[in-house]
């Protein structure tokens, strides 16, 4: 009991250990002369648009979904990742 109790704190740990990379990691994404950078927990960081992109209000508002959307996507890899490391062999009742 006290091994599983023990297991759990480490896996806390490395859970908030991998939070703190994701808020430190950058993730880039461009569509059309927009670029959109966000941090692995997701949030919008930066967002660049070239001169080009702001002729046209309707191709701006695509480009910026459209790479606002693959940041997001990367991120979710990213953690998804990394959290594939620390949950490898883990087994919780009830779970499997």
């Amino acid at each position: 009991m006290f091994d599983k109790a023990k297991d759990m704190y480490k896996l806390q740990k490395q859970a908030r250990k991998i939070k703190k990379e994701l808020k430190n990691t950058h993730i880039e994404a461009e569509h059309e002369g927009v670029i959109v950078t966000i941090n692995g927990e997701q949030e919008v960081v930066k967002i660049e648009i070239s001169d080009e992109a702001l002729q046209n209000k309707k191709k701006l508002e695509d480009s910026l979904l459209k790479a606002t959307n693959k940041a997001v996507k990367r991120s979710q890899q990213i953690g998804a990742e990394m959290m594939k490391d620390i949950m490898g062999d883990l087994s919780l009742p009830g779970m499997g």
